[in-house]
């Protein structure tokens, strides 16, 4: 029987969606799971050896305990690090939710759950017709909302909270990432989130200069994740 899996939607770039994926990784494979990573879409890649590699990917293929080809893993893989739907249109390639699915059921019977990272924000868009939300729309999969804590977060978490919902997608929970070590009032912006957002608060990720994602792990509600996805 496939795998279960999880998609892991962000407030905005750059709030830290890749080492919340690997820290799911890891300490779903602790806990006794087969898991495997995967990024649909990426953009911002170097070219060695014949491949493109990307970093997020990297990163995940090593948070797993399931090996997986980095084409499978990441079937889009673009090399300016730009919108990924002006990425396609400049490189004469159309992101196909066909392939993906595809790529994403051939890791899902290796696995017992596969981590889907999405690209941005959920509506950054893919392609004419497709964004990121599209993913976990076609895939069927429930959505775990990174928010990075930062002046702003309010807004752009609810936002995306309010758009999910009016997609049909399954919040199953939320994770607050302090991406701004200088955030005033963290503690109140959390307690605001946690009263307004009607899905669990699944872990609050501190602030540090070297994350890691074994240490944010433990920092995670693994045991209620994996209930709740």
């Amino acid at each position: 029987m496939p795998g279960r899996g999880v998609f892991i939607a962000g407030t905005d770039t750059g709030i830290g969606k890749t080492l919340i994926a690997c820290a799911l990784l890891r300490g779903l494979a602790d806990a006794g799971l087969r898991t495997v990573g995967m990024k649909p879409v990426a953009a911002g890649a170097r070219f060695r050896r014949g491949t493109w590699y990307n970093d997020d990917v990297e990163l995940l293929r090593a948070a797993a305990n399931v090996d997986a080809s980095r084409q499978v893993i990441n079937p889009y893989c673009f090399a300016p690090a730009i919108a990924p739907h002006i990425a396609a249109l400049e490189a004469g390639t159309a992101v196909s939710m066909s392939v993906i699915a595809r790529n994403y059921a051939r890791l899902a019977t290796l696995s017992d759950i596969v981590v889907v990272e999405g690209v941005g924000g959920l509506l950054v868009p893919l392609g004419p017709r497709l964004s990121a939300m599209t993913i976990p729309q076609r895939l069927n999969l429930p959505v775990v909302l990174v928010v990075g804590l930062r002046l702003g977060c309010l807004n752009h978490a609810l936002l995306t909270v309010e758009a999910a919902q009016s997609h049909g997608l399954r919040l199953a929970g939320w994770i607050a990432n302090a991406v701004d070590p200088a955030m005033a009032r963290r503690a109140e912006n959390i307690d605001a989130l946690r009263r307004r957002i009607p899905a669990p608060l699944l872990g609050v990720v501190k602030n540090t200069a070297k994350p890691d994602a074994g240490r944010v792990a433990r920092a995670l509600d693994i045991n209620r994740i994996n209930a709740v996805i």
